[in-house]
């Protein structure tokens, strides 16, 4: 056995090991930092059949910010996880026979894609321009269309994640800018005529004569 079929094996087996612990850790934090350990198998596994940049980009983009987020909105949340888990094992059945078919057709894809294939051969393109520049060319050249689908594709889907999450808060003062362009100047102040109300002083002599008399009295 060579070095590259061992660090495979090796990669392989923390990342199954990695990716049941996702499905089967009991604290939502745990299940995240397992995905973060089966992400960093998996680029390992993208490094040894030298494509750099996926590896990178899974690297970047998933740990370095994705599963960062996920942390940090878990952690933000507190999920009571125990609530989610009732009637758990009254569909485990199900749920492992619909996985056990996805297995199954995903191995009969991948076996019959496995069948008669050869290792690529790095030519001088390869070696002049390197893999990265080479998968950006073929992205935008033969598959720009399907990128532009995608692309569209995720524009909605986040569209529509602002859409359902926005809730508009019911102690919220904010006032609307088009009302207040339509206020108008005797809309806003309203003058009002009162009739003046004026209290007249007490007599301070006949108040000193009635203290008087009481005290004689």
């Amino acid at each position: 056995m060579t070095t590259t079929s061992a660090l495979f094996y090796i990669f392989s087996a923390v990342l199954l090991a990695a990716s049941f612990g996702v499905i089967t850790a009991r604290s939502t934090v745990h299940a995240a930092l397992f995905l973060v350990l089966a992400f960093f198998n998996a680029s390992c596994l993208w490094m040894m059949l030298k494509a750099e940049f996926l590896a990178i980009t899974l690297v970047l983009v998933y740990v370095g910010a994705v599963m960062v987020l996920f942390l940090f909105v878990v952690m933000m949340l507190d999920i009571n996880t125990d609530e989610l888990r009732v009637g758990f094992w009254t569909h485990f059945p199900l749920a492992a026979l619909v996985g056990v078919l996805i297995a199954l057709e995903m191995a009969v894809v991948l076996m019959g894609g496995f069948r008669g294939y050869q290792a690529p051969v790095a030519d001088a393109l390869t070696a002049k321009f390197g893999n990265t520049r080479l998968l950006g060319i073929e992205v935008y050249t033969n598959y720009l269309y399907p990128l532009q689908v995608a692309a569209v594709l995720l524009l909605v889907a986040i569209i529509a994640a602002i859409a359902l999450t926005l809730r508009q808060r019911k102690d919220s003062r904010a006032i609307d800018p088009a009302l207040a362009l339509q206020a108008r100047k005797s809309e806003r102040l309203r003058v009002v005529k009162m009739a003046p109300t004026i209290e007249l002083p007490s007599a301070p002599a006949a108040d000193a004569q009635q203290k008087q008399d009481g005290a004689k009295a």
